[in-house]
């Protein structure tokens, strides 16, 4: 078994696309014509983004709308980055918001978090030392 890709339910797949391309510099990898799925390339696994509408027609008893909880959802994607200073503040330029500015954790690994304008947790952090 192996993690084939990660979908998140979004209110509007291409901004979803398009503010993961802005804040954090990956590369839209497929966008179907109806606009309701579409696909990042982050590398060994795809990081997709699907519309509540087709969550709806999934989960008939209805799914938590990340953009519409107060808070972030016990879940989260998380970036490896040589510089998660410059790279939260772009993702703070491009419209997340800051749920925790980067500091250097006891392990030594630099973390911050931010949250998208569709609901998504990201945390941004440096590679773990090994």
């Amino acid at each position: 078994m192996k993690l084939g890709y990660t979908i998140v339910y979004v209110p509007d797949v291409s901004a979803s696309l398009t503010f993961f391309e802005q804040a954090f510099g990956l590369q839209r990898k497929f966008l179907h014509d109806s606009g309701t799925y579409g696909e990042l390339d982050t590398g060994a696994t795809t990081l997709s983004f699907a519309a509540h509408a087709l969550g709806d027609m999934n989960f008939p008893g209805g799914h938590v709308h990340a953009d519409a909880s107060p808070q972030p959802l016990g879940f989260e994607v998380a970036f490896v980055t040589d510089n998660v200073p410059a790279a939260h503040a772009q993702a703070l330029k491009v419209g997340a918001t800051e749920l925790a500015a980067p500091q250097v954790k006891p392990w030594g690994q630099t973390v911050s978090y931010v949250r998208c304008p569709d609901g998504v947790l990201v945390e941004l952090c440096s590679p773990i030392a090994g």
